[in-house]
């Protein structure tokens, strides 16, 4: 595989929960809470953009045996999925990783989620009138049928 990472000679390797053909999942040592596991794509890339579907089919079955061994191993009741592309939006490490947050009631982690906080938009903003929602769309649309 080109630009592999070589996880099995990192800091990693000792936090490794499970890998298949084409990703490895971790647990990070910055946890939100318990458990939060990161799951890359073994070939280095920074954008899910650049994701072979091979590679997006693997991290999200590694993705679904890591929920049902979380959700087995403590009791977990949901999970928080994320990823960040690019420095502007908290990507620190140009390696593209999926978080997986396992959740319980009463955990120290976000309890409410309001897009406008989580995502750095704070205060309120007024709906977008249905016209320039309109127009955007097919602004969006030309784009896909000339670049597409």
């Amino acid at each position: 595989m080109l630009n592999s990472f070589d996880f099995k000679n990192s800091d990693i390797s000792d936090r490794m929960i499970d890998e298949n053909e084409y990703a490895f999942a971790f647990l990070t040592k910055i946890p939100i809470v318990p458990g939060h596991i990161l799951i890359c794509p073994k070939r280095s890339i920074t954008f899910s953009h650049e994701l072979l579907d091979e590679e997006l089919r693997h991290i999200f079955l590694l993705k679904t045996k890591v929920c049902k061994i979380l959700q087995q191993a403590l009791k977990i009741e949901g999970f928080n999925f994320a990823w960040n592309e690019g420095i502007v939006a908290g990507q620190t490490v140009p390696h593209l990783h999926l978080h997986i947050v396992p959740r319980k009631k009463g955990d120290a982690g976000i309890t409410e989620y309001e897009p406008r906080v989580f995502l750095y938009r704070p205060g309120s903003r007024a709906d977008s009138q249905h016209e320039e929602l309109t127009s955007f769309a097919k602004e969006l649309r030309g784009f896909l049928e000339y670049h597409g």
